[in-house]
């Protein structure tokens, strides 16, 4: 399901954000059950009003996926087609069909991918092999006898190292990984439980997050090999990619901090607040990265994290245990969190101090590192970005009628 509420805040951020004039339900009471058929006053008399032009939600599916089309890029092969995939995910998910809702997405695709569902990736074969060689050293392979396995023929004929220097895209890399996993004599050894491609298809979507969607929410197509393999097509990443935007409750009144959420990490932008709330009350710097806790491998650790220790110092205040402050903060990933105990009267007091109500949103400040950015860039960065991609694609919108 993807009740109403959930939407009600992105609504509203997608008219903050310059997309007023787009219609987002239906007209006021008493309209007509169909779309433009004239109205009548109280006394009979025809209504001259002319009658307004159906919203997408109202439009046909196949007329609503011809528009959907003609938002995409004019040069882009198959653009129907990934009209209709991306159609396809909002109705799998359940989420309403508004222009500017979409717009948010495409966004995404654009910023991420360029519309490629396996986009290619400048120097891979070079990030591979430095891969290798910072796992070989950690595990004590000597360099010889990883050069000697890097020799061997590969499934296609041509040797390993062949295949590593001719790398072009991130699913070449993770099926390679996943044969050498499979063939070479220390593979599992080596590199068992790690394949260095973590994101993937046309919204660069998490394969932890793809495959923990799959468990919990299902997964509306034929599954070929894994989900790995599916997030590289282009209506599995485009179904991914949908899900961890807009298949959540976010409480923001701009739709840039779901941007954020998305680059960051969901409920980041929410977290960063918190973060200098708690700076503000304790006095303490504290990072606003949006996580609130320490993590390992998705879990989190019982030590205690230093947003943590600052909430410790102020128990009296909060008038909170240390335990019912752990019990709060491992909320953090969810909606459940900003209606905790703990949530409220750190806001309640922070508010109090300053005099004014503390911002529930904030940009989170995170240096983006990956073996493919070769230069320093943030969240901020990519939200504003994206956010500049979108206002293009709403500018777009009244041009899809034609």
């Amino acid at each position: 399901m993807y009740p109403g509420v959930r939407l009600t805040a992105l609504l509203a951020a997608l008219t903050l954000a310059g997309c007023a004039s787009i219609d987002t339900g239906g007209g006021p009471a008493g309209l007509p059950g169909l779309p433009g058929s004239p109205g009548t006053t109280p006394g009979g008399v025809t209504d001259s009003t002319p009658p307004r032009p159906p919203t997408w939600p109202e439009l046909d599916e196949a007329t609503r996926r011809q528009r959907l089309a003609r938002l995409l890029p004019a040069t882009l092969r198959d653009r129907q087609a990934w009209a209709n995939d991306l159609h396809a995910a909002f109705v799998h998910l359940q989420i309403p069909h508004e222009p500017g809702i979409y717009c948010s997405v495409l966004a995404i695709i654009e910023q991420e991918s360029g519309y490629q569902a396996n986009p290619a990736v400048p120097g891979l074969g070079k990030i591979a092999w430095k891969e290798l060689q910072e796992r070989a050293g950690r595990y004590g392979i000597p360099g010889l006898l990883l050069e000697a396995a890097m020799l061997k023929s590969s499934a296609d004929g041509r040797s390993y190292r062949q295949r590593i220097d001719a790398l072009k895209t991130e699913k070449e890399m993770s099926d390679l990984y996943e044969e050498m996993i499979a063939e070479i004599p220390f593979g599992k050894r080596l590199l068992a439980d790690f394949n260095p491609v973590r994101t993937g298809g046309p919204m660069q979507v998490s394969v932890d997050f793809a495959e923990r969607q799959a468990r919990e929410r299902g997964y509306p197509y034929p599954v070929g090999k894994n989900i790995r393999e599916e997030i590289f097509t282009r209506r599995g990443g485009l179904y991914f990619g949908v899900a961890i935007l807009l298949d959540y409750p976010a409480p923001y009144d701009d739709v840039v901090y779901r941007f954020a959420d998305f680059n960051a990490g969901r409920y980041s932008s929410r977290n960063a607040a918190f973060q200098a709330a708690v700076a503000q009350l304790s006095g303490r710097a504290l990072a606003r990265d949006g996580d609130l806790l320490r993590y390992r491998k998705g879990q989190a650790l019982p030590e205690a994290s230093s947003v943590e220790t600052a909430l410790r110092s102020l128990n009296g205040r909060l008038r909170l245990s240390d335990n019912e402050i752990r019990r709060d903060l491992l909320l953090e990933k969810s909606a459940e969190f900003g209606d905790s105990v703990l949530f409220k009267r750190v806001f309640a007091l922070a508010d109090q101090a300053t005099g004014k109500r503390l911002p529930r949103q904030t940009m989170p400040e995170i240096d983006l590192k990956s073996p493919k950015i070769t230069r320093k860039l943030t969240t901020e960065w990519f939200a504003r970005r994206v956010e500049g991609r979108f206002k293009s694609c709403l500018g777009r919108v009244d041009a899809t009628a034609g």
